[in-house]
């Protein structure tokens, strides 16, 4: 192993972006500038470095993040000017300099001639203006040592001269020849004469991530070169309409491909040969990706490596290969993979250039009052702009700035809904005159098999809304899972989730939340991320570990309903926290527990250490609260090993028949210790307000 590469193992502390997610850098409405900087305009380097927005701050993630070969990561011209162009000249005149620059392309750059490839030189962020950043019959060159370089938010496009397997023309969008730490982001690249993205002759700590690649005979080659040098990671990337290079990686110390979607679209011109290519002495780890309709998924030679985790194959034909050992990408940096059946709907809507990177003041602004008080409308019958939830959700710009309200007419709409992390600010508002008007219901459980023949869908992935975006809302309506538990007793994993929230100041006013088994998951992004969830004037109903998770939740002026089993009998439990240590779980406050089931049969809660994990602290809070006769005279129990003394439960000033004495197995809140267990001490600064 050469001493660079050894280096190459020490992660940047502090520096890395959360991975698995779109880039949120930034919103319409913090857009610092007053003026764009046009090259006759340039001010000096420390005003604009002063004022910079996050995206021309932003860094990679990845092996481009990797401190290696004296650069410390990928973070491109943010120490240099920024700079607007909206010519070749004045794209070339900065990308060529020798010192750093922030590059807006601002509007649609055509090459003269056709297939020019600007030789950018180190230390530069070249980046569209929001989705207007256009370079049309050519793309750019990365030489032997140039290095730091993040290309960004780009459509580039339309260099094909004609031929399809073109041998003539060697019109990449990007090609790199020995370059190293080189970021491509966010862009839209089609249509080319040879490669979208070739990375050859050792170039290496590459990311390439939340691309649109599609319409080429050949996508995303690596290699080229007898060293097995090259280290890289491509995730996120939706690359469809491709025949090969999906990419072809020959050679690679380490290549990480993780939450890519590869398609080829059935009826079309362009049949894929082959998927993803693990040639010479590569070594692959290939993790949570999605193969819709491709032949010869994966394929590899006798010499490489492949390590398959947890992907998807669906409508799949020929080979589809792993084997050999490979390397554990966490020795080199930090990463999170979101689930491979996510990864479509979440690409499609995520990928490609984004409005909210690259914006000038004036985009940001017209994007702002645009985006300001947007309500998306769907009702079953047609009469509204959407027939499902979901399609109303897959409309929401990503990285939106701004609340978008999805107003659900009165039905039963029997689908299920995912709102991805990277859509926060958004409301579902049902319009009938009862909440019990407007519906959102499905029958998943945690042992339902998925239609892909992937496996099942496991508990989280049973929910019929689940909630991965900040700042959600919900208001007047019912979500549901009616999945039938005494027609599936073959069925293994009765666990049916109605609604999951993993984000931070969820708010759900009014609603009904119904299940059986794990009805409401208030879970969180990460084991260290906060996720406080508010609900209030709503109905939670369930029995068994029917209000659970690591969040920290406040059920308010609430009713928690108990229902019977599926064959008639009554046991259960209200709660099952798993929370972090030193965070707060789940409060019950000023509320009423009761249910048309059996006397002192339904436990409040017990201890849930998800995984085995010793190092969680459950808590649940019940005060204030109406507790029928249903509730046991010793209320908590033990979970799995776990006994619930080690951890946090107790009451405070409960009422009804189901309330009791303190003791050693009914611990009690003395008053000064109440007075750090209200709602505010849970919502830690945090007002919900209906918007």
């Amino acid at each position: 192993m050469s001493e660079h590469r050894s280096r190459a193992r020490h992660r940047r502390p502090g520096k890395f972006l959360a991975v698995g997610l779109p880039l949120a850098l930034t919103t319409a409405g913090t857009l610092v500038y007053g003026t764009d900087l046009l090259p006759q305009q340039e001010a000096s380097a420390a005003t604009a470095t002063a004022a910079a927005p996050a995206w021309a701050t932003a860094a990679a993630d990845g092996f481009a993040s990797v401190d290696a070969l004296g650069q410390n990561g990928t973070y491109g011209g943010r120490d240099g000017q920024t700079v607007t162009v909206r010519t070749q000249a004045e794209l070339e005149k900065y990308a060529t300099a020798a010192e750093p620059y922030v590059i807006v392309v601002a509007g649609t750059i055509t090459m003269n001639p056709v297939g020019k490839e600007i030789k950018v030189a180190s230390d530069k962020t070249i980046v569209g203006s929001g989705t207007s950043g256009h370079i049309v019959g050519g793309g750019f060159f990365l030489g032997r040592g140039v290095h730091n370089v993040i290309i960004r938010n780009l459509t580039i496009r339309d260099a094909h001269q004609g031929v399809w397997n073109d041998k003539e023309h060697d019109f990449d969008a990007v090609q790199m020849d020995g370059a190293h730490h080189v970021w491509i982001d966010h862009n839209d690249l089609r249509n080319m004469a040879d490669g979208l993205i070739d990375v050859r002759k050792d170039s290496t700590y590459v990311t390439v991530s939340w691309n649109e690649m599609s319409h080429n005979n050949k996508a995303f080659g690596i290699g080229w070169t007898e060293n097995v040098l090259t280290d890289i990671t491509i995730h996120h990337n939706w690359i469809r309409e491709t025949e090969q290079r999906n990419p072809s990686t020959d050679n690679c110390a380490h290549a990480h491909l993780y939450n890519n979607f590869l398609e080829d679209v059935p009826g079309t011109d362009i049949t894929s040969s082959y998927g993803t290519y693990s040639r010479g002495g590569t070594r692959m780890v290939l993790e949570n990706s999605y193969f819709q309709g491709m032949r010869n998924p994966v394929v590899k030679d006798a010499t490489a490596t492949i390590v398959q985790r947890g992907n998807v194959f669906s409508g799949t034909s020929g080979r589809n290969e792993s084997g050999g050992t490979a390397f554990d990408p966490k020795a080199y940096y930090s990463y999170t993979l979101d689930e491979a059946a996510d990864v479509p709907a979440l690409l499609k809507s995520g990928t490609g250039p984004q409005s909210s990177i690259g914006a000038t003041t004036a985009s940001a602004e017209a994007s702002t009052k645009a985006a300001a008080a947007t309500t998306l409308t769907v009702a079953k019958d047609g009469s509204g702009q959407y027939r499902t939830v979901q399609a109303a959700v897959n409309a929401v710009p990503a990285n939106n700035a701004s609340r978008v309200v999805v107003s659900i007419e009165p039905g039963t709409y029997r689908e299920t809904v995912k709102v991805p992390s990277n859509k926060p600010h958004v409301t579902f508002q049902g319009t009938g005159g009862s909440r019990k008007d407007t519906v959102i219901v499905f029958n998943n459980a945690a042992g339902t098999p998925k239609p892909d023949g992937s496996g099942t869908y496991g508990t989280s992935g049973s929910a019929t809304v689940a909630v991965e975006a900040d700042d959600f809302q919900a208001r007047n309506l019912t979500i549901s899972n009616d999945f039938d538990e005494g027609a599936n007793q073959s069925l293994s994993g009765h666990q049916a989730v109605a609604l999951r929230t993993a984000a931070d100041k969820v708010f759900l006013d009014g609603v009904i939340v119904e299940g059986d088994q794990d009805t409401l998951l208030l879970d969180t992004a990460a084991k260290d991320r906060l996720g406080r969830v508010y609900v209030t004037n709503s109905y939670v109903i369930g029995n068994v570990d029917f209000i659970f998770g690591r969040a920290t939740a406040v059920i308010d002026r609430s009713v928690i309903t108990l229902k019977k089993r599926w064959n008639g009998t009554s046991a259960g439990y209200v709660t099952a926290p798993s929370t972090a240590a030193n965070r707060k779980g789940i409060l019950i406050a000023n509320s009423a527990v009761n249910g048309d089931v059996s006397d002192r049969t339904f436990h409040l809660g017990r201890p849930w250490h998800a995984g085995g994990d010793a190092s969680l602290d459950p808590q649940t809070t019940v005060r204030n609260t109406t507790l029928s006769a249903a509730i046991r005279t010793t209320p908590w129990t033990d979970m799995s090993g776990f006994s619930w003394k080690d951890d946090r439960f107790a009451e405070y000033r409960n009422t009804g028949a189901g309330a009791g004495p303190a003791s050693s197995d009914r611990p009690h809140l003395t008053d000064a210790q109440a007075a750090d267990q209200e709602v505010t001490d849970w919502l830690a600064g945090w007002t919900p307000t209906a918007s």
